[in-house]
């Protein structure tokens, strides 16, 4: 589409009940980002009241209309997808207005491919706008979604504003709040960075907004404006809804009060360390693969529509409506002379409509069926359901699907296929019960009990853990030296690395409550076998496998390189020198922050064309000035190092290679990054 120009969904599709809007940009240095934000704005061309504007503070409608769906990775980059329930809006809700906002004095000048998506209900994109004019913009309306008489259109919207996310907020009748004034000198010290950030975690969203500004005028033919027209009231207004200003690398606050579960146990009352607790969903007895895959999904299912919260996140994606849930399991369907038994079903009633979803459940490492899933999706074709729902311990790759099916696109009904991992489940519910909360104590207890579930040795439901029949025969021709180039296991090797790198982020955000995703510098429309092979290649003549990822709302890259010819895992991050400081006092301020971290950690000084001076911290510390060039060359930074080495088996074990890299990303984020601050020239000094 074009700037400005708008077409009707319900002519796109005739399944545009509920629609999917996804944000998506790349990043040359892999460390852009943005926030999504949602407005719903009444015929005023204002928001109603607080349940009107969706963040990351307030990520999800109560009546299911908008939901946040959190970032995903793709192969072009960060892709940050909203649900929308459009059958679920208010009446009175006349436009749906998505926009994005950076921070940190980040610009959408520095991203690239900002685009816009809308796909409808099973995932079918049916249209999408390409932002190209974006420069020294902190915020961005990318476009909007609105009635006309009894049908939804989208209108390419595109418009900049340089005063961020308050700016455009304000167009719609959100007021902005600094908090005690202290935004202003927010970027003199890390201290002052601090204190905002508490004050703004303090700060709710407030009353409902006066409308009584202007609206928004009317251009192509009684078309809705594309760009906000309007005031807001004045910042003294106490009926007006407040924005809190951002906050980044901090848990997540909604309006609503919610439970969450403390992140160590309370005192036992067991007389010794042989007592166990008893649990809901025991595990021990499980003795086949059969029994473990009936268990998983009956408990699944089971918890997704006895807690709303998990059952409407691990659905929305999969276009289901905001609904009452049920879920059935050993549901038998006819087809020919054999009636077959998915593993389970799901269905969510809203406004009479009825949603329905097959499930097929693996456990224990074991595949898919290509066949089996087939049926289901012509079973559900047949039956006019709309999803098929592949559960395993294998992670989706774009453009390398878990499992190959044919979907006939030229049906009327078109049924779609997704595909979530065991880890997903666990990160959801994991970031539900620690991070977020949920709406009342038994539900937060059922999860907990559910989590403990999924991580029992013997639940089977582990995530990602064998990286597949090429691993061996590509290990043992790197150490021989006799993988030549092309061969192609080397790509099934390195298919399977990005599903480990994606297992290791949901992992770790569950840890910390906050998305970590992998970065690719990939730009949109490249060829994600290509980049694969390019990177089979590496592998076969260096030994080495790489990858990037970085947790949301920080800058910094970890860098993952693991050397299959020394078998170690090196953990690395560059951290930049400040511009105009001494040498010598910014090594001694890098140790001081640095004093909790691993004796062990290497550290390199970055020179400019040249490697720079590096040793451990235990050698470091009563010498910094080791780390100095000698010649003196500009000290650029300093890159910080873990290295830990490998496991030869499949990952079963402790000592797996799955297990090695899990491990040393997560001693690397805890022992180094957790306690590395803000690397700053001290006041006064030259520059």
């Amino acid at each position: 589409m074009q700037k400005g120009a708008n077409v009707s969904l319900n002519a796109l599709s005739e399944d545009v009940g509920s629609v999917v809007v996804s944000l998506g940009w790349t990043s040359a240095s892999g460390a852009g980002d943005a926030d999504v934000s949602v407005l719903l704005l009444g015929e005023s061309g204002k928001i109603r009241s607080e349940n009107d504007f969706y963040f990351y503070n307030n990520p999800a409608a109560p009546d299911g209309s908008v939901q946040l769906l959190g970032k995903t990775p793709t192969d072009s980059g960060d892709e940050d997808r909203i649900g929308v329930d459009l059958t679920a809006v208010p009446g009175e809700v006349e436009r749906i207005v998505v926009a994005a906002s950076q921070y940190g004095g980040a610009r959408f000048g520095d991203l690239d491919d900002l685009r816009v998506t809308v796909a409808d209900r099973s995932g079918e994109p049916l249209v999408g706008f390409s932002i190209n004019d974006a420069s020294v913009e902190t915020a961005f309306i990318f476009g909007e979604l609105y009635r006309r008489g009894e049908e939804w259109k989208f209108r390419a919207v595109g418009q900049g504003y340089e005063t961020g996310l308050a700016g455009l907020a304000t167009d719609f009748g959100v007021v902005v709040e600094e908090a005690d004034g202290a935004a202003d000198s927010a970027t003199d010290t890390a201290d002052a960075v601090g204190k905002v950030a508490d004050a703004a975690d303090e700060a709710l969203v407030k009353g409902p907004a006066d409308n009584a500004g202007t609206a928004g005028t009317a251009e192509n033919h009684a078309e809705p404006a594309a760009a906000p027209v309007g005031t807001a009231d004045g910042p003294g207004d106490p009926a007006a809804p407040v924005l809190p200003a951002q906050t980044r690398g901090r848990s997540a606050r909604t309006t609503r009060k919610k439970v969450t579960l403390p992140k160590a146990a309370g005192k036992t009352l067991a007389e010794n360390d042989s007592w166990r607790p008893a649990r809901l969903f025991p595990v021990p007895t499980l003795k086949s693969d059969r029994e473990r895959e009936v268990r998983a999904t009956s408990v699944l299912l089971a918890v997704m529509a006895q807690v709303p919260e998990l059952g409407r996140r691990l659905t929305a994606g999969f276009g289901a409506p905001a609904g009452r849930m049920q879920t059935f399991t050993e549901v038998s369907l006819p087809h020919g002379e054999t009636p077959r038994r998915p593993d389970g079903v799901i269905r969510v009633e809203r406004a009479g409509k009825l949603w329905t979803a097959l499930v097929e459940t693996k456990t224990n490492g074991n595949p898919l069926r290509a066949e089996q899933v087939q049926e289901y999706v012509d079973i559900a074709a047949r039956r006019g359901y709309e999803a098929v729902i592949t559960l395993s311990n294998d992670v989706a790759l774009d453009g390398a699907p878990v499992v190959d099916v044919k979907i006939d696109r030229r049906r009327k009904h078109k049924v779609s296929l997704w595909h979530l991992s065991w880890a997903e489940v666990a990160h959801q519910t994991q970031m539900l019960i620690r991070h977020e909360g949920v709406a009342n104590a038994a539900h937060a207890w059922l999860l907990q009990e559910f989590l403990e579930y999924l991580q029992h040795e013997n639940s089977g439901c582990h995530g990602f853990q064998n990286m597949g029949p090429s691993w061996v025969p590509v290990r043992r021709g790197i150490d021989d030296e006799t993988l030549a180039i092309g061969d192609p296991r080397a790509v099934e090797v390195v298919e399977s690395w990005e599903r480990l790198i994606r297992q290791v982020c949901l992992r770790l955000g569950g840890e910390l409550g906050q998305k970590a995703l992998p970065v690719q510098r990939a730009r949109r429309g490249s060829d994600p076998l290509a980049r694969r092979v390019a990177a089979a290649e590496r592998l076969c003549s260096e030994g080495r496998l790489t990858a990037e990822l970085r947790i949301e709302g920080t800058e910094r890259v970890i860098a993952v390189t693991a050397d299959l010819r020394t078998a170690k895992v090196r953990t690395s991050v560059d951290v930049a020198a400040p511009a105009g400081s001494y040498p010598l006092s910014t090594a001694k301020r890098l140790l001081r922050l640095l004093a909790e971290a691993p004796a062990d950690l290497h550290v390199e000084s970055l020179v400019e064309g040249t490697n720079g001076p590096r040793g451990t911290l235990e050698r470091l510390r009563p010498e910094p000035a080791d780390l100095l060039p000698k010649d003196g060359a500009q000290l650029t930074g300093f890159r910080l190092t873990l290295i830990k080495g490998t496991g030869s088996t499949r990952g079963n074990a402790e000592s797996g290679f799955i297990r090695s890299v899990d491990d040393a990303v997560e001693r690397f984020h805890h022992g180094v990054l957790a306690h590395l601050g803000t690397l700053e020239a001290r006041p006064g000094r030259r520059g």
